[in-house]
């Protein structure tokens, strides 16, 4: 926990100023106020699901979450250089493509719904809901990683070079107490476990736990990719643009990227975004970042699992 407080420590000393941050503050409130209240990205988004349109849609909105956060970098950081530079715009609306794509893509459910048998369609879909990113986000990547990020230290912070797991065991500890506690609330139930009871286990003929833990392995992955978009490109790629002013935009579009989820966990990532960012900015690695993410989801998944077996 003390490197992690270190990161943290060193960052805010050369990025805190009071009215950026209050200013950034009152953007997420406003925004997560106008989301909840009209239910805007489950009700008004989602209501073109399965049109493509929805990809571009999905880009405004992210857009509007990284570039509202940068516009406000500039005038109060003072940061006017960083809308003339070409790269900035290339490197910053490319990973708002590829995360929007990600978000809209339903070509898969068609496929599963027409090639797979019913018994088994709500397994499948979730397993390839969750592998579904090797085409939109992780390719998209490694060809633009291979094309212009070559100089970068490592694919985006993927590397074991230096890691330490030390400071993310005792973290993920800490969350473990949090997440029993919030698996109290009433709506946790409602989201969690991610995987819901089928009857598919009786169409392949075996155990219930089986199709769990793939299910469970497939949902690990998804949060791999999530790490390279969000901490990886838009933190290590986008530095050596915006340097530590990188960090908030990214963290304002990952509360976005909750929207779809329960209020507290939109919130609740702000801070989570915050601290992943700084991590893999002053690290230059992700893995720490993989291993929380994966580990809270994970987590969130057996506690919903034992509030449905004991209680």
């Amino acid at each position: 926990m003390k490197e992690i407080l270190k990161y943290l420590k060193k960052h805010l000393k050369e990025d805190f100023q009071w009215d950026y941050y209050i200013a950034i503050t009152l953007f997420l409130v406003l925004c997560i106020s106008v989301n909840y209240y009209l239910d805007f990205e489950d009700s008004i988004l989602d209501s073109y699901y399965g049109q493509n349109i929805r990809i571009f849609y999905f880009f405004l909105f992210y857009g509007f979450a990284y570039y509202g956060a940068t516009f406000i970098a500039v005038i109060f950081k003072k940061q006017k250089k960083l809308l003339g530079n070409p790269w900035f715009w290339v490197k910053s609306a490319f990973i708002l493509f590829i995360i929007a794509l990600d978000g809209a893509f339903h070509h898969h459910n068609e496929w599963v719904r027409a090639s797979i048998s019913p018994q088994t369609q709500y397994f499948v879909r979730k397993v390839l809901g969750n592998f579904i990113n090797i085409m939109t986000m992780l390719v998209p990547l490694i060809l633009f990683y291979k094309w212009h990020d070559r100089r970068l230290e490592s694919f985006y912070g993927l590397s074991l070079k230096g890691f330490n797991y030390r400071p993310y065991v005792s973290m993920l500890l800490i969350m473990m107490v949090l997440i029993g506690f919030a698996s109290f609330i009433d709506n946790f139930s409602d989201f969690y476990p991610m995987y819901k009871s089928s009857l598919a286990h009786t169409y392949f003929n075996v155990q219930e736990w089986v199709l769990v833990l793939i299910y469970e392995l497939a949902y690990g992955w998804n949060f791999l990719t999530i790490e390279l978009a969000f901490r990886g490109f838009m933190i290590l790629s986008l530095f050596t643009i915006m340097g530590r002013n990188a960090v908030i935009p990214m963290v304002v579009t990952y509360c976005f990227y909750h929207f779809g989820k329960p209020a507290g966990e939109a919130i609740s990532s702000i801070a989570g975004g915050y601290i992943l960012g700084v991590i893999a900015l002053e690290s230059r690695s992700i893995l720490g970042g993989v291993m929380i993410h994966i580990g809270v989801a994970w987590l969130m998944e057996l506690f919903a699992w034992l509030q449905q077996k004991l209680f």
